[in-house]
Formats: structure tokens, C-alpha cells, sequence
């Protein structure tokens, strides 16, 4: 009987052990693959749009400090010569405002015009920023603004929707230990998503991934950014 149990408990190990790998292998392929492509703002090349991903509001509307940071990176592209047009994408479905709003704001803020600011209040998710970007917003070359645990997976999307992307890091702030954990441990499930989504879907069935990719961008023509 002792035996028995030690073998079934082997073989869940062992099961265990190689979900684990499964379900961590996209995000390692997506560090291995994207990494290299990932610098600082002061060492990024030019590029003619950076592309600034949606991050949350505080309770009073205001960018998070991760938003915040994201907004800084891009205003400080944009005042060294290294994007000449900023691409604000998050989220109005936001319970706090709307996210695309509260970025424009502060990009001003920091010296931004606004004619050279662009907003795409429905990028509600990664997926969705980067085909729309792509796609309503004819982006064919653009600087990636976010922080390092998100920039593998985003750059991954965003070159499989047909952008020639490199990132530039957004990590201005020591942020907590807490929340980088949650962060970086959500990059895995995410990045699963990703790969389906960018990479399986469009091969496996390449009708119903253009037409969910149609369903994300709707016309924008009437749109005042």
C-alpha cells in the first residue's frame, strides 16, 4: 500500500512538474525571443510613433504610478526627437474614467502638444491595442511604452499583428514586491492567451482570427482624438 501511494505521488509530481513547464514555457520563449529588442528610452531608436499601453485610474481618475510612468517614458521620447506621435491607448470602460483621457491629460501636462497625440480609447487589453494600432491606426513601425514584465509579451503581439516594434522600458519607479509579483506571475496565464490568440488561432483557423481582429477595430473615422 505504502508503495502504491509513494508511486501515485511520483507520478503527480511529476504531472505537476511538467504543467508547470507548459504553462511557463510561452512566457520564457517570449523573454528569449523579444528580450533582446528591449532597451532604455535613452537608448531607444527612433521611431515615428510610440505606442503607450493603458495600465488603470486611481479612485480620483488620476494615472496609476505605473501608468504615470508609462506616460512619462513616452513624453520623454517624444521631447528627445525619438517619437514624433504618440499613440495613447487604454481603456473607457474603466470604473474610474477613462483611462485614454486621464493619459492625454498628462501628457500635455509634460509638454506634449496635442496635435501630437493620438487616443484609441478601445484598446481594453493588449491584444486589442496592437491590432488596433495596426489596423485603424496604420502603425507599421513603433516604440512599445510599458514596463520590462509586460514588454516581451506585448512586443510579441504586436510584431505577430504586422508592427516592426522594439520596446522601450518604462520602469521609472521601484515599484512593491507585492505587485510586481502579481505582475510578472499574470505574464504567465497571459502569455498562453497570447500565444493562441497571435500565433495558433491565425494558422489553425485564419478566417475567424480576421474577423474577431475586424470585431476589435471598428471605424474610427468620427472619432475626435
Amino acid at each position: 500500500m505504502l508503495i502504491r501511494m509513494s508511486i501515485l505521488l511520483l507520478r503527480l509530481a511529476a504531472a505537476a512538474a511538467v504543467l508547470l513547464v507548459l504553462l511557463a514555457l510561452p512566457r520564457w520563449a517570449f523573454s528569449a525571443r523579444y528580450g533582446r529588442l528591449i532597451s532604455s528610452p535613452e537608448a531607444s531608436p527612433a521611431r515615428p510613433v510610440a505606442l503607450v499601453f493603458g495600465a488603470g485610474l486611481r479612485r480620483d481618475g488620476t494615472p496609476t504610478t505605473v501608468l504615470a510612468d508609462r506616460v512619462r517614458t513616452a513624453a520623454s521620447l517624444y521631447h528627445q526627437g525619438k517619437a514624433r506621435m504618440l499613440l495613447l491607448s487604454g481603456s473607457d470602460l474603466s470604473r474610474f474614467g477613462d483611462e485614454t483621457e486621464a493619459m492625454k491629460t498628462l501628457a500635455i501636462q509634460l509638454g506634449v502638444p496635442p496635435e501630437a497625440i493620438l487616443v484609441d480609447p478601445g484598446g481594453h487589453r493588449t491584444y486589442a491595442t496592437c491590432q488596433r494600432a495596426r489596423q485603424v491606426f496604420a502603425v507599421r513601425q513603433a516604440l512599445l511604452v510599458t514596463q520590462d514584465y509586460h514588454l516581451p509579451r506585448a512586443l510579441a503581439i504586436c510584431r505577430a499583428a504586422g508592427i516592426d516594434a522594439l520596446g522601450a522600458s518604462a520602469d521609472l519607479h521601484p515599484y512593491s514586491r507585492r505587485a510586481l509579483a502579481y505582475w510578472r506571475l499574470r505574464e504567465y496565464p497571459a502569455s498562453i492567451v497570447a500565444v493562441w490568440e497571435s500565433f495558433l488561432r491565425p494558422w489553425l483557423s485564419p478566417a475567424a482570427a480576421t474577423a474577431e481582429a475586424a470585431q476589435d477595430c471598428p471605424d474610427l473615422s468620427s472619432h475626435d482624438s
